[in-house]
């Protein structure tokens, strides 16, 4: 049995073992906790640019918003949840922006240099709250890098490991980024 087949036939048993439920429209509280999560990531990326002044904050802001459409328009009109509600509502906001894809998801790939862009998100004011600190300390600045540094790691991976991913039909059809991250856990084994 070729390798690929055997890790397939081995998901879909941990999938079975799991019994969970795929939705076809997330609950508003899943939808309302993801995208909270990351109104907190900009509003603390944002607080700490302005530090640096205005100007900074908003093109901190128009950044987030231009990575935001820019994952409706690549992925979002391609996924399964186009026109649904995903777990973070993006399919339907797609719908009203771009017309459906002409692929499939599962069939994109999606590397690492291809989530550098995103991670920028949460890097962007990490650093610019480190040279803050070096600059004059603060409480406030340090409270601010902690908090964020947790929420774009642990709040990140809860929201995906246990309300978004986990009851994801396009995971099943076939997901590039768990394609990705699957390969990179597997590899730390």
């Amino acid at each position: 049995m070729s390798k690929k087949i055997k890790q397939k036939k081995e998901k879909e048993t941990e999938r079975q073992k799991e019994k969970v439920k795929c939705y076809e429209n997330y609950p508003a509280s899943t939808i309302l906790i993801s995208n909270l999560l990351n109104i907190f990531i900009c509003a603390i990326g944002f607080y700490i640019l302005f530090n640096f002044g205005l100007i900074y904050s908003l093109i901190y802001l128009a950044y987030f918003l231009v990575m935001e459409i820019r994952l409706w328009h690549r992925s979002c009109v391609n996924c399964y949840y186009y026109g649904k509600c995903c777990a973070f509502g993006k399919g339907k906001l797609a719908r009203l922006f771009f017309k459906r894809g002409n692929k499939k998801l599962s069939e994109c790939k999606v590397g690492w240099k291809d989530l550098i862009l995103d991670f920028l998100v949460s890097l962007i004011p990490l650093i610019a709250g480190i040279i803050l600190l070096v600059i004059h300390f603060s409480w406030l600045i340090l409270s601010l890098i902690l908090i964020l540094a947790v929420l774009s790691s642990f709040g990140n991976g809860f929201v995906r490991g246990q309300l978004a991913c986990k009851y994801c039909r396009q995971r099943e059809l076939g997901c590039p980024a768990e394609k990705l991250f699957d390969k990179t856990a597997k590899k730390a084994k």
